[in-house]
């Protein structure tokens, strides 16, 4: 991964915590540099940015927490869209917290397939995939 990927991975990961860009605007800012999607893990506190050949791994501590034991997609789901319409006072901060206290370990996003995968502690699974 070269200079340039890093720091905008690092750049797109506080512009999503400070609501500076959105979703949409982070997707084509990592497109654009090569990058073919990403992953958050709130057990670690982390977030990997993937290129095709090469990963970086970044720390988001203000994402670490603790996960519920039962995984409840009707949230997760419900929280996605709330983040999709920017409902008064979303934050991607307080988006974490409610997909956490849903039992979201993490999620993946696909720029290849075009989704998002939030996955629980047993690996159950939501699939939500881009807006059209």
């Amino acid at each position: 991964m070269n200079p340039h990927q890093r720091e905008t991975a690092e750049r797109c990961l506080r512009a999503a915590h400070d609501g500076t860009l959105t979703f949409p605007s982070i997707v084509k800012t990592l497109l654009d540099a090569g990058f073919e999607g990403y992953d958050i893990d709130f057990r670690r506190g982390s977030a990997r940015y993937h290129t095709p050949t090469s990963s970086t791994e970044l720390t988001a501590h203000d994402l670490a927490g603790s996960v519920a034991e039962r995984f409840d997609a009707t949230t997760v789901q419900r929280a996605v869209r709330e983040a999709q319409a920017n409902a008064p006072g979303y934050t991607y901060v307080g988006f974490c917290e409610k997909v956490r206290a849903a039992g979201c370990a993490g999620y993946m996003v696909s720029f290849l397939g075009q989704r998002v995968v939030y996955f629980g502690r047993t690996a159950e699974t939501h699939v939500e995939h881009f807006p059209q």
